[in-house]
């Protein structure tokens, strides 16, 4: 992206900022086609076709050459640190040193993983440089860098109605890759096309094997590890309404859990030994489609145990128990198909006296979305108890329509900060789809660049919001020339702090919408910090008809822009109409010219909803996320 001021200003963009940077003296003008000297070893990862992407786009070319040309521009060399000596091995194989002066450009490192990132830095130095097209200067740097976590990974909800396109998956990978993320789950329930399951997931548009081993071939060439995500416990409600797989589960004859409106069977018995065996055949079907090791089998949130099939067993022995006892006999079948199993942590932290004996080589996924989660008590127990662990904070993008910026740069700091201290191995940003996964892709790159820049380097996480995250985004994510579409998205993102008092894990405006009893009780909203969020909400938004975006995803951004704007917008005045009402959920009774506004309004969203979901996602699971929307509408006519 082109014309960001001096050479010395580019330096403060890269994404992740390199822990060790030195400006040196003068400039670089790059010739018109860079030769490149590198090994075959290199020419497996996109770091390279992203450079000849950037140096095209900017009028330059690129030649790769051999090692032992004299002429090569930039040089890469597989040799020794001088300064990861004292790295541990997860970390050196990840560093690397890059020179750029006297018109020429070395990068080093032990590794083709440390080679790539060093290209990444490079690229992100052309794409930040000055210069008219064809005429390109880089500052003259030296960089020392490595990674303060070994995995920085993303998670992403495919569950929750919205399934990718793979054009959008592989578009999300590059650029994660770009940005040193090493790591991409996506979370499975129903998903994943199981044969002989097809009642399952019919109207899902899962993905099949055969594109889950191309993705997986297509992440491994950046460098990210594509880890297998199938929940094992609870959130299996998908399969348990259907028949055969009710007999399975907890409560057969329904329970009344958050993800649907109505009671129906929501987590596998635990006590059902026919539940490992499904479990089994689910494992053979999925894992060998991924070449990644890992393994996380979720077990989070078993709303359900001691509720039904398993309430004997839960009085007699303690719900804990029953926990730990199927997490081992989990384990145990993860482990003789030669993978390591990872879970979410909250069942166990919340039974410690049990946590010695989840086994050693099980990694605990700890994770919590607001800024106030206790991850340093929590870490500590767990590491206490000689386990592995990632910390898992979250996009604060779900259960909003544009997110909540403010608590997600204070999550994702505490998490880096409070992880690193504990030893903590991995950072992993979670982002979820609840209720109908409403917020869009672009909501999200707010949590995902904060990940890659404190899972990198934790010391950018000591004052979050120092980080210029609307200008981050703007170089990296949406490739605005104008400089307006990051700022819009962070205070989008910050509405939700306007509306009324605050809720864990939602914003209010989204309660307006969809779940109206919770908008005012316990007082929250009210109708004046509901038109002053109104009027904040326009003021935010008013700039995107200013935006230049450089890139296909930047066109789309503005677009998802607008429509998170709307429907914050429409959000405030449904809740300014509900505050007139005993009941605020009995819409009928609003004069009809305000129901006919607000009809008329909220259809045209869900129209946007449609074009948009096409845009980046499969068919199926869209008329069910609709139907959250839907339902205000035919309230309102």
């Amino acid at each position: 992206m082109a014309g960001h001021g001096s050479a010395d200003s580019t330096l403060l963009f890269l994404l992740p900022r390199p822990r060790r940077l030195q400006r040196l003296e003068g400039t670089w003008s790059l010739p018109p086609t860079l030769r490149l000297a590198c090994s075959e070893q290199v020419n497996a990862t996109g770091a390279l076709g992203r450079l000849e992407h950037v140096l095209r786009a900017r009028g330059h070319g690129l030649e790769r050459t051999t090692a032992s040309d004299p002429a090569a521009h930039v040089r890469m060399r597989v040799e020794p640190l001088g300064f990861g000596a004292a790295l541990a091995e997860s970390l050196a194989n990840q560093a690397y040193a890059a020179i750029v002066m006297n018109g020429s450009a070395t990068l080093s490192a032990i590794s083709a993983i440390g080679l790539a990132y060093a290209l990444s830095t490079l690229t992100q130095l052309i794409e930040l440089s000055s210069g008219g097209r064809g005429a390109l200067e880089l500052p003259c740097v030296s960089i020392e860098d490595s990674p303060d976590f070994p995995v920085r990974g993303v998670m992403l909800d495919i569950s929750r109605d919205k399934v990718p396109t793979l054009a959008t998956l592989q578009a999300l990978v590059d650029r994660l890759a770009h940005w040193k993320v090493n790591q991409l789950q996506l979370y499975m329930e129903h998903t994943f096309a199981y044969a002989g399951h097809e009642d399952v997931w019919r109207n899902a548009s899962p993905l099949t094997p055969e594109e889950v081993r191309s993705f997986d071939t297509y992440c491994a060439a950046r460098q990210v590890e594509l880890v297998p995500n199938q929940n094992s416990f609870g959130h299996m409600h998908r399969w348990l309404v259907h028949e055969p797989y009710r007999k399975l589960a907890e409560c057969p004859d329904g329970f009344e859990h958050p993800w649907s409106g109505k009671g129906e069977p929501y987590g596998l018995s635990a006590t059902d030994p026919a539940t490992l065996g499904f479990l089994e055949s689910l494992y053979d079907e999925l894992l060998p489609n991924f070449r990644s090791r890992l393994f996380n089998v979720g077990l989070d949130e078993p709303l359900d145990l001691g509720r039904g099939r398993s309430k004997s067993a839960c009085e007699a022995r303690g719900a804990g128990r029953v926990y730990v006892d199927f997490l081992k006999a989990v384990h145990a079948r993860v482990k003789s198909r030669g993978r390591t199993m990872a879970f979410w942590a909250d069942t166990i932290t919340s039974s410690p006296e049990l946590m010695t004996e989840v086994p050693k080589d099980a990694i605990a996924l700890e994770w919590g979305y607001e800024a106030s989660h206790p991850f340093a008590e929590h870490l500590a127990a767990l590491r206490g108890a000689g386990l592995t662990c990632y910390v898992c904070p979250g996009t604060s993008s779900w259960n909003s329509f544009a997110g909540r910026t403010h608590n997600a740069v204070e999550n994702i700091a505490k998490a880096a900060r409070e992880g690193k201290a504990a030893g903590a191995t991995g950072l992993l940003i979670a982002d979820w789809g609840d209720h109908g996964h409403l917020q869009p892709l672009s909501v999200s790159y707010v949590g995902f660049v904060l990940g890659a820049a404190f899972g990198w380097n934790v010391a950018d996480a000591q004052q979050p919001f120092e980080l210029d995250l609307p200008r981050l985004l703007d170089v990296h994510a949406f490739s605005d020339s104008a400089s307006v579409l990051g700022r819009v998205a962070y205070d989008l993102g910050d509405a939700y702090r306007h509306a009324g008092s605050l809720r864990p894990n939602a914003s209010l405006l989204f309660f307006s919408v969809l779940k109206a009893e919770r908008l005012f009780s316990p007082p929250g909203a009210t109708r004046e910090t509901l038109e002053q969020t109104l009027a904040y909400v326009q003021r935010a938004g008013a700039a995107l008809s200013s935006a230049r975006p450089l890139t296909n995803e930047g066109v789309l951004t503005v677009e998802e822009l607008r429509y998170a704007r709307d429907l914050l917008s429409f959000a405030c005045r449904l809740g300014m109409a509900r505050s007139t009402l005993t009941d605020p959920n009995a819409l009928a009774l609003l004069p009809r010219a305000e129901r006919a506004e607000l009809s008329l309004t909220l259809g045209g969203i869900i129209a946007r909803h449609g074009s948009l979901w096409a845009a980046r996602n499969r068919p199926g699971g869209q008329r069910d996320s609709a139907r959250h929307l839907t339902r205000v509408l035919e309230a309102l006519t």
